[in-house]
């Protein structure tokens, strides 16, 4: 089991994002809770770089590993990071508990490193219509952001054709 982390923080937003994944090929399952949004619908998605910086700009576009266009969570055509909406109460206050199948926090196209941002309007789905649509889901400014880290075990594998090794898979745990 792996276990990741984001805490975001913008002008008078804040929040966790808690993510695991019990092994590679397993789903990842998402639970966020923001307080201090608009009510209504937010976009909710994982960009590519773990850079704050600059503030949530500095964080780059959505994560797209496969070059993909935007999309809905459920779309087989989508960014990796398109988690879609999280919706605020009256309160300004928002829950999420998701399960995405290409999110991965195991292997090489782990978001473990990259940034999860809240936006200040409602993702289109990739159905708007307009320019932006297709990239970003016309989901407006970046109202608050956090780097997704982890605190866990992996491994790295190492595949050595060698005669030493008789051509057997060498795992390295660190």
């Amino acid at each position: 089991m792996v276990n990741a982390v984001a805490v975001l923080k913008g002008a008078n937003i804040s929040g966790t994002v808690k993510f695991s994944q019990a092994s590679e090929d397993a789903k990842v399952v998402v639970e966020a809770s923001i307080t201090g949004l608009t009510p209504g619908k937010h976009g909710f998605h994982i960009h590519e770089f773990g850079d704050n910086t600059n503030g949530c700009i500095s964080a780059g576009p959505h994560y797209n590993p496969h070059g993909k266009t935007h999309g809905a969570p459920e779309a087989e055509v989508r960014h990796a990071g398109d988690l879609g909406n999280i919706v605020a109460n009256a309160n300004g206050e928002a829950t999420l508990k998701v399960e995405d199948a290409q999110l991965k926090l195991i292997g090489p196209l782990s978001i473990i490193g990259r940034t999860i941002i809240v936006h200040a309007d409602e993702d289109d789905l990739g159905l708007g219509g307009v320019e932006l649509s297709a990239t970003t889901g016309n989901a407006g400014d970046r109202l608050a952001c956090g780097v997704i880290g982890g605190k866990f075990f992996f491994y790295i594998y190492i595949y050595l054709i060698d005669q030493l090794t008789n051509d057997v898979p060498f795992f390295l745990y660190l």
